[in-house]
């Protein structure tokens, strides 16, 4: 990263980064970090002060005479719309600018119905959470999908997986009702930056796999998140696995481990073997009756998403592997498998210091990490001093 100087440091923008991370809390702090002269400081907090982005307060230490004015953050300048989207759960919610949410809705829907059906349902939701909030104060969308996404553009790019968003272009269509950016993202990503904000912020590599109806990955590597050169990067679900038995994928191959080894396959595998299972609660609920059958069969599909992850272990060598979905949640023999072929599979400088750990906040992971992504893009310096820049001309 290179160095900042006085420079770089005098715009609004990145005053307003100094005070959002709490390097700078009053004007004094400001001019002597910046370099910035006392009414250069007084007008770019002004500026800010004046968009509802910093408030002042004035119960800051005192050294002597009158204590200085705190300067601060302010969260409830706005909001953001978040979206986090499953292939049969979706959440939908308002967050502050400080990504708490604030308003917050499930919904039992199945993506595959489109984004005709789907996306004017989050429209709607959202409209319906704003109420009597000035549409001015939304200051970005985020949502995350659970196909592969076209980052830059926010257009899907799923083939035979969730085979109608294929090739849409999902921020054209939000800004006809909300004309603010907008990010989209691969799901899994936005859990992986979720988890890593909320419980590792002081991990720089993390690799968050979703076991779920689906398998997938989100990786941070040196302290953010890993598209790849178009969005690709975390697709461990389409890698295929030995002795598979020849099942083929949504995607057009054989024997990927997410046609193997996910809750849909479970499923599928279990009723071939005469069970009586429609969900994966009939699955949790064989299991912790002990029946040998469905035991030996997750345990089986921890033994080959283990293979997978031990590649991807030695690959990216990541402090943490988190294990969430509601697969890898409700399976403690799936996860001990898995646990066990990773360690013995990948080297052992990879796996000296490796932890595997149920994710700590579940499904939030995904409202969190979409409301850190749209946060960390619209309240960038170079975005707030762009609108900045927009409203005074």
């Amino acid at each position: 990263m290179p160095r900042r100087t006085a420079a770089t440091l005098a715009t609004s923008g990145e005053v307003l980064r100094l005070i959002r991370s709490g390097e700078a809390v009053t004007r004094a702090d400001l001019g002597r970090v910046t370099g910035l002269s006392r009414p250069a400081v007084q007008l770019r907090v002004g500026e800010l002060i004046e968009r509802g982005l910093v408030v002042e307060r004035a119960d800051a230490p005192s050294t002597g005479g009158r204590p200085p004015v705190r300067l601060e953050f302010n969260a409830e300048g706005g909001v953001v719309l978040v979206a986090a989207l499953g292939a049969s759960r979706t959440r939908v919610a308002v967050c502050d600018l400080a990504g708490r949410e604030l308003a917050g809705r499930d919904f039992a829907i199945d993506v595959e119905q489109g984004p005709d059906v789907v996306l004017p349902l989050l429209l709607d939701t959202w409209e319906e959470q704003l109420g009597d909030r000035p549409r001015e104060d939304v200051k970005g969308v985020g949502m995350g999908v659970p196909a592969t996404v076209e980052f830059a553009r926010g257009r899907t790019e799923s083939v035979r997986v969730m085979a109608s968003w294929t090739g849409v272009l999902i921020p054209p269509i939000v800004r006809e009702r909300f004309p603010v950016p907008v990010l989209v993202d691969n799901d899994v990503n936005a859990l992986a930056i979720g988890e890593h904000r909320g419980v590792y912020p002081d991990l720089d590599d993390l690799m968050f796999v979703k076991v779920s109806t689906r398998i997938g990955a989100g990786v941070i590597a040196g302290g953010g998140i890993l598209r790849g050169a178009l969005g690709a990067a975390g697709e461990i679900g389409h890698i295929p696995v030995r002795d598979g038995g020849g099942v083929l994928c949504r995607c057009g191959n054989v024997d990927c481990v997410d046609s193997v080894a996910s809750g849909t396959a479970l499923l599928r595998e279990l009723r071939a073997a005469g069970k009586d299972v429609k969900t994966i609660a009939d699955v949790t609920a064989l299991v912790r009756a002990g029946d040998a059958e469905t035991m030996a069969t997750v345990r089986e599909a921890g033994r080959r998403i283990g293979e997978v992850l031990a590649g991807a272990v030695n690959i990216l060598n990541p402090s943490v592997v988190v294990l969430g979905g509601d697969v890898a949640e409700a399976f403690g023999p799936l996860v001990s498998s898995i646990r066990e072929v990773v360690y013995r599979r990948s080297t052992a400088l990879a796996t000296r210091r490796l932890r595997i750990e149920p994710s700590r906040l579940g499904a939030g992971a995904g409202i969190s990490g979409c409301a850190v992504m749209v946060l960390d893009s619209v309240l960038s310096p170079e975005a707030v001093d762009e609108s900045l820049a927009h409203d005074a001309s």
